[in-house]
């Protein structure tokens, strides 16, 4: 009888994201059916509701990370199956809304770099490189952890400029949790990037800083009035 009002109970919710969508389910009921799919024989209510009142909102079960979900006992078919989900998000996002010709409009970079960073909880460093024609050459994430003039990888940047013998480059990095306002490390680094890619003939076009729900652009904020994407070269 137990099995039987479960089953019930999975059908009927299945059934009703399927046909209604999910802003018919609650945040606990959309949890819970998420869950059906890492725990495919035991009631997941409870554990949906556990989860929401540890964290205190879906999007922050969304982005705790492995290791404290580890931590506080979860299994890592659920870990796995809370992780995909942002991850999902972000690649559909960057599919459904990239360039195919992969022509970069210089003057949206916020646009085209606030979806990479979706369901990234720790500080990633992403680089852009184009052609003459600003055609995209090379994009993805080069280094992980905070931005700081000690840890740019400044080599690998070169060594990927010079492999797809890019004109331009822009480099990306987030502030999870926090605000897209640059910090000095931000503008120090910046300032070390332009510099190195000035002695093989690329430019820096632009760092763009993103955060939760808003990035900035550092060529178009006060900083760049101070000279960071001009070479000292140059100077």
């Amino acid at each position: 009888m137990s099995d039987n009002v479960h089953k019930g109970h999975r059908e009927r919710l299945r059934k009703k994201f399927i046909d209604e969508g999910l802003d018919a389910l609650n945040d606990h009921q959309a949890l819970e059916y998420i869950l059906f799919y890492a725990i495919p024989y035991k009631d997941t209510n409870p554990l949906a509701h556990k989860l929401l009142e540890e964290y205190g909102s879906l999007s922050a079960v969304f982005d705790a990370k492995p290791q404290i979900l580890r931590a506080s006992g979860y299994s890592d078919n659920v870990i796995g199956l809370i992780k995909l989900i942002p991850e999902f998000s972000r690649r559909y996002h960057i599919d459904k809304t990239e360039n195919k010709s992969k022509v970069i409009d210089i003057n949206k970079l916020c646009e085209y770099f606030e979806p990479r960073f979706i369901g990234k909880t720790n500080e990633v460093l992403y680089l852009l490189l184009l052609d003459s024609k600003s055609k995209e050459v090379f994009s993805g994430i080069i280094s992980q952890g905070t931005v700081k003039e000690s840890n740019v990888p400044v080599r690998k940047i070169i060594q990927l400029a010079m492999t797809y013998d890019a004109t331009f480059a822009v480099i990306a990095h987030n502030h999870p949790g926090g605000l897209s306002l640059p910090s000095l490390d931000d503008v120090r680094a910046t300032k070390i990037v332009t510099n190195a890619l000035s002695v093989v003939g690329v430019e820096l076009i632009d760092h763009i800083i993103v955060s939760d729900d808003d990035s900035v652009s550092l060529r178009q904020s006060r900083w760049a009035k101070q000279g960071i994407f001009i070479a000292d070269s140059e100077l």
